[in-house]
């Protein structure tokens, strides 16, 4: 497993991350009962890979819960990663009780605003409570996650966040992969929601190379089952090659779905 720097955190994460707001699935719902062993399941699975981040999100209650049962006993060896969608500093604060409550920990390595209507900056309260989280070790380190592009550059632009995750894959165009180089650039750490664009994208060893370009991004998998993990965690150890060949590939793909 590859490990990467995320950012200017100090948080050394796997490029090959998990998206556990893919626990509360259809194809994991479906085992009822056995539903949270499932979740369970697939946690240990990555984990066992080598993956040691592990981001949700406190609007999938069930995601957070089930990861934080799952990683009890080796919280200490895994970066977790959840968002608050609050607008104000009261629901902000329940937010976080909550979500540290449901994953079983005292702190959260990454805390992010989900898609903000408008950017808090510096003097925003909201904002002003992201850093009181920090200084009282709640969390570590404060990000944003986003879904529209222009509070995504603004995020970028202002520098007051550690990270975005932002979605980003193959068939992303030139504006995002311009978006993920000025992170490169202002050392801000990109986390790539949605890798595989929602299920556009089924070739899943040309999706996996393809990230591999990108040493300043994270990719955070959402895997439904077992052997969906299985396909991604096999190209961790057997990693295409990346030749012009490969590339006319991405870019025949590219074109086709732009």
């Amino acid at each position: 497993m590859e490990f990467i720097t995320l950012g200017r955190t100090n948080l050394l994460v796997s490029r090959t991350s998990f998206g556990a707001m893919s626990l509360d699935c259809k194809e994991i719902q479906a085992f009822g009962d056995l539903a949270d062993e499932k979740a369970c399941a697939i946690v240990h699975q990555a984990y066992d890979a080598g993956i040691n981040f592990f981001d949700t999100s406190h609007t999938k209650v069930a995601c957070e819960r089930r990861l934080g049962a799952a990683l009890h006993g080796i919280r200490q060896n895994v970066m977790i990663a959840t968002k608050s969608a609050a607008t104000d500093v009261e629901e902000l604060c329940i937010d976080l009780t909550e979500s540290l409550q449901a994953l079983e920990s005292d702190t959260i390595d990454l805390y992010q605003l989900e898609n903000p209507k408008v950017l808090p900056l510096q003097d925003d309260p909201l904002y002003k409570k992201l850093l009181k989280f920090k200084e009282t070790g709640q969390v570590k380190h404060i990000g944003l996650a986003a879904d529209d592009f222009e509070i995504a550059k603004e995020a970028v632009e202002c520098g007051l966040y550690e990270t975005l995750q932002f979605p980003f894959s193959m068939i992303s165009g030139q504006a995002v992969q311009d978006l993920v180089a000025d992170c490169e650039k202002r050392e801000i750490g990109f986390i790539a929601s949605q890798p595989l664009n929602g299920g556009v994208v089924s070739n899943i060893p040309l999706a996996f190379g393809f990230f591999s370009q990108f040493e300043n991004v994270v990719p955070v998998w959402g895997a439904h089952t077992q052997e969906e993990l299985g396909q991604i965690l096999y190209f961790v150890s057997h990693p295409p090659v990346i030749d012009e060949q490969f590339k006319a590939e991405v870019e025949n793909a590219r074109m086709f779905f732009n």
